[in-house]
């Protein structure tokens, strides 16, 4: 593994981790050269697996922009970078076990949502109103009180 501060080929693993689910491995790692210290993760590479956009075009699988999706929604909230990982990990993990390899765009965007809704309120909606393309506050209010209507239904 080259260093990314010294660009050094010689590092060593100081911990590893599994995530939850077994999908990724977490190596924190340190240089032999510069001796600092840096973070990588393993995953599997889906190679197979394609997105049936609302158009119909076809595409390939890219985890980078779901995690590009899911770290705008929630910019700015105090949301660890781990936790963001590990939900990309998780539907990625959803992703292989799937007996198909296509996925249409919708249902992948409902699983993200489903997922950030239980990590963060307002990055789910973040998400929500750029997926589900609200038209207009109406719709968006509209999401808005089904959250806070199921949230009245829980405390009662």
């Amino acid at each position: 593994m080259k260093c990314p501060y010294c660009s050094n080929q010689e590092t060593k693993v100081l911990d590893k981790r599994e995530t939850e689910n077994d999908a990724v491995t977490r190596r924190r790692r340190q240089c032999l050269a510069c001796e600092k210290r840096f973070t990588t993760y393993e995953h599997i590479e889906m190679v197979d697996l394609h997105v049936i956009k609302k158009e119909g075009k076809r595409e390939q699988f890219d985890r980078q922009k779901l995690k590009n999706g899911v770290l705008k929604a929630c910019e700015k909230r105090p949301i660890p970078s781990e936790k963001i990982d590990e939900l990309v990990s998780q539907v990625e993990a959803e992703l292989l076990e799937m007996d198909s390899t296509e996925i249409t765009s919708a249902k992948l965007g409902e699983m993200v949502m489903k997922k950030l809704k239980k990590l963060d309120k307002v990055a789910y909606i973040r998400f929500a109103s750029v997926y589900r393309d609200f038209a207009d506050l109406t719709e968006f209010k509209e999401e808005l009180d089904k959250m806070l209507g199921a949230k009245g239904e829980q405390k009662k």
